[in-house]
């Protein structure tokens, strides 16, 4: 009969990659990351929230991540570029089903960032970290159709194209939309 491998926890530890350093968000982030992505509405253009009005509402959300960063099954990390010390972006996971071994995860990056492979980059040392330290077994990610970038990221990230939920997610500039599933499992 098999038998799950428990699963070793680690939180938000720091991840380095070549160019990046993916770490907790700290309060001391929030101007960058207002200024950097967070208020913008072509980063927010296809995510669940809007764009950030003002230095509060950046600073509310850090709060409410160092909140669950506490928790050892907790994910969620800036991404910091080396290259300017700058935070460009986040990533992370999220609705972690412990009997089945898998996780979401998701990502955000500043617009001036975009097309230097940076996303791939922290998104591949995310999923690595998730399958290979944390030991889960399926990683899965959506996007939405009209966003073939982000779709793209998945599949460098050795992510298989599932399928697509039809009006899978609301949001509220755009209502139900459809989300596109892509996933790796460790094999």
């Amino acid at each position: 009969m098999p038998e799950l491998t428990p699963l070793n926890h680690t939180g938000s530890i720091i991840i380095e990659t070549a160019r990046l350093t993916l770490r907790p968000t700290t309060l001391s982030d929030a101007p960058q990351m207002l200024r950097n992505w967070a208020s913008d509405p072509e980063v927010t253009r296809y995510l669940t929230w809007l764009p950030h009005q003002n230095l509060q509402t950046t600073e509310a959300v850090i709060s409410a991540w160092n909140e669950r960063h506490k928790n050892p099954d907790c994910y969620h990390w800036g991404i910091i570029e080396k290259a300017s010390g700058q935070i460009i972006g986040t990533c992370g996971a999220h609705a972690l089903d412990e009997k089945n071994q898998s996780i979401e995860i998701g990502y955000c990056l500043s617009r001036a960032h975009w097309g230097k492979g940076y996303t791939t980059e922290a998104a591949a040392a995310m999923v690595n970290h998730l399958l290979h330290t944390v030991g889960l077994n399926r990683i899965s990610a959506a996007c939405d159709p009209a966003n073939p970038a982000s779709a793209r990221v998945m599949e460098k990230c050795g992510m298989t194209l599932e399928g697509i939920r039809r009006k899978a997610q609301f949001c509220q500039r755009r209502g139900f939309y459809d989300l596109v599933y892509y996933a790796v499992v460790k094999e």
